[in-house]
């Protein structure tokens, strides 16, 4: 089931870091002490990466989501991003190293 704002801003801290997961990638950690961030997990060369997209409630729902949106069109392209928001870096590249991000 995807997030809704409701659910994002009821979320309690734990005792360690929870990770209310969304869609493609994107989820809302919440930490112990109360925080709570937008990432986004995405593989490059083989390996697992994560961005941030911002802080709850500063940042809704609706921008992470467009964001993570915009980062599948340009890893589909092939352009390499080490940052959400950051200018792409065009070249060619072998299929190891294109930025995949999880579809369900």
């Amino acid at each position: 089931m995807p997030l809704t704002d409701t659910i994002a801003r009821n979320a309690k801290p734990a005792a360690k870091t929870v990770r209310m997961f969304d869609r493609d990638g994107l989820y809302l950690e919440v930490s112990p002490r109360g925080g709570k961030w937008w990432r986004l997990k995405y593989r490059y060369a083989g390996k697992e990466k994560r961005v941030s997209l911002g802080v709850y409630p500063e940042v809704n729902l609706k921008k992470p989501r467009a964001r993570t949106i915009e980062a599948r069109v340009v890893s589909s392209s092939g352009a390499v991003r080490s940052a959400i928001g950051r200018a792409p870096i065009q070249g060619s590249m072998s299929r190891s190293n294109r930025v995949s991000i999880r579809s369900p």
